[in-house]
């Protein structure tokens, strides 16, 4: 799965460890959502994208 998690969360100047305890994730699901290798339950995606200030559409919507 693409997404747009590790750019938004580099624009904003946080680390993986500092997003993962925001919401309540660890660094290694973090970096594995980045990578596309994880995917994650709903409410982790709507956790992250209020936490990076963007919306589900704005992080993980594909278009092709």
């Amino acid at each position: 799965m693409k997404n747009k998690v590790k750019i938004t969360r580099m624009e904003l100047s946080i680390t993986q460890e500092q997003l993962a305890k925001k919401v309540g994730a660890t660094r290694q699901t973090i970096g594995l959502i980045e990578k596309g290798e994880y995917n994650p339950s709903l409410h982790l995606c709507m956790t992250i994208a209020k936490e990076l200030g963007k919306t589900l559409d704005e992080l993980f919507w594909e278009v092709e």
